[in-house]
């Protein structure tokens, strides 16, 4: 028997055989980066998610939390994976209380089913991120993917007020708590947020949820330039209306959204991908209030000089506002390989845009682009071909864009790279704030078991 098989028969007498995985075609759907683990654990209870932990300091071996495994390759190619711990049948609802607007979920708990049930009680959950349909609640805190609704409600920072987890002890571990106005003490659920599983192993989530909105709405407006699509954007932030959602889309960004749109038969607004730029807002409220941002939007689109415009038709709206939660997913699967990069940026300028495009170009390649609102931005560039000579000028592209961003003190993030790229990156890059990254990780996880080497710097 392999040392392997022999640990994996021990960590089934300890937690029953029903609960541990080690069939090779289910060990092959929980592959990450070319890593396969020795065994799947599926623990129905947060005590059994901890006895894994505590198994795996005893026994020296590495493991990574996952739910619907949608966003698994986000981050560097762990250093060490040998257990998959499950959390998908931690799917309850533990607490709610509608007139406090607060909510305590289990980490394997779908998006789709949180929100279905949200809605019949006339509430929300502004965590509109990608894989929506499938990703787990502690799968988008842990992922760190940026909410399609943060303009107006923030991001998970703003809203979420709790959680229990497992840290690099074993122990069942609470931070903050239910209700908004009693938490105290230090927010060490925070730093849970995009963590890549690398700290703790979340098993419940505290969160204030919002008021369902009466009415909501969309409109798009086209331009021949960016700088055009700018100073709309900037005179749509300056007028204060309460928008949802802010964002500029290239043309590849539009023509790519139309394209899969009319493929899957859903509804598209008029005029997408036909101008070299596009402005997409978002608003919600009253009737009363929505029509008033009509107005006011197709005022400064007229004062901008746009070249169409459009209040969109509620499936229109839909089609474009869930196209544009989901540009993660469909932006890594739009070619054989590609890079993408998310920068959070102190302003934007047409001449940032510029140096972005240029570089692309340089390689031969094409790219996306695509401003978020409140200064994120995704630059995307693609690659036909998966052979290894590709690695070489998306390299170069990851190394200028970090030029670029550094020179506009900016922070980037590589969401997605080939397996070759993310090995080059995690040998060659390192944090500014490395040092108090360690910190945190060996306070956190002080044997260095949960996913090690998935944040760069080996953390």
């Amino acid at each position: 028997m392999t040392v392997a098989a022999d640990r994996t028969a021990r960590l089934s007498e300890a937690l029953g055989a029903k609960r541990v995985v080690m069939a090779d075609e289910e060990l092959a759907t929980y592959v990450i980066d070319g890593l396969v683990p020795s065994a799947i654990v599926r623990p129905a209870s947060a005590e059994e998610a901890a006895e894994v932990v505590r198994f795996a300091i005893a026994e020296k071996v590495a493991v990574l939390p996952v739910g619907s495994k949608s966003k698994c390759e986000l981050g560097m190619t762990p250093e060490r994976y040998d257990i998959a711990v499950d959390m998908a049948a931690l799917r309850g609802i533990a607490h709610f209380d509608a007139g406090d607007l607060t909510l305590s979920v289990d980490a394997g708990l779908p998006l789709r089913e949180l929100d279905a049930f949200l809605k019949e009680q006339g509430q929300f959950l502004p965590l509109a991120v990608p894989c929506f349909e499938s990703t787990t609640a502690a799968g988008a805190i842990a992922s760190g993917m940026d909410s399609a609704l943060r303009l107006q409600y923030g991001s998970p920072r703003d809203f979420l007020i709790g959680a229990e987890f497992i840290d690099g002890t074993g122990s069942l571990c609470k931070s903050g708590g239910r209700v908004v106005k009693n938490v105290t003490g230090y927010d060490l659920h925070k730093l849970l947020i995009g963590s890549l599983g690398t700290l703790a192993v979340i098993t419940r989530l505290n969160f204030r949820t919002f008021p369902l909105p009466a009415v909501s709405g969309g409109h798009l407006a086209g331009f021949d330039d960016l700088q055009s699509a700018l100073e709309f954007r900037n005179a749509a932030a300056k007028a204060g209306l309460p928008l949802a959602n802010l964002e500029v889309l290239s043309q590849e960004v539009s023509s790519m959204i139309r394209a899969i749109l009319q493929k899957s038969g859903h509804p598209h607004p008029p005029g997408l991908g036909q101008q070299d730029w596009a402005v997409y807002s978002s608003f919600e409220g009253n009737q009363q209030v929505v029509q008033r941002i009509e107005r006011e939007l197709e005022t400064i689109a007229r004062q901008t000089k746009a070249v169409h415009t459009a209040i969109l038709e509620k499936a229109e709206d839909e089609s474009l506002g869930g196209m544009l939660r989901e540009s993660f997913e469909w932006l890594r699967w739009a070619s054989p390989a590609n890079v993408i990069c998310r920068l959070a940026l102190p302003q934007v300028n047409a001449a940032t845009v510029a140096r972005l495009s240029q570089l692309a170009k340089s390689v031969d390649l094409r790219s996306a682009v695509l401003l978020r609102a409140t200064g994120i931005f995704y630059f995307a560039v693609f690659a036909e071909s998966d052979d290894p000579q590709t690695v070489a000028p998306l390299s170069k592209i990851v190394i200028g864009v970090r030029a670029i961003a550094e020179s506009e003190k900016a922070s980037c993030t590589v969401l997605h790279a080939p397996t070759a790229l993310k090995k080059t990156i995690a040998r060659s890059d390192s944090m500014p704030d490395a040092v108090l990254q360690q910190r945190v990780k060996r306070a956190f996880d002080p044997s260095n078991i949960f996913a090690p080497g998935r944040v760069v710097g080996g953390i």
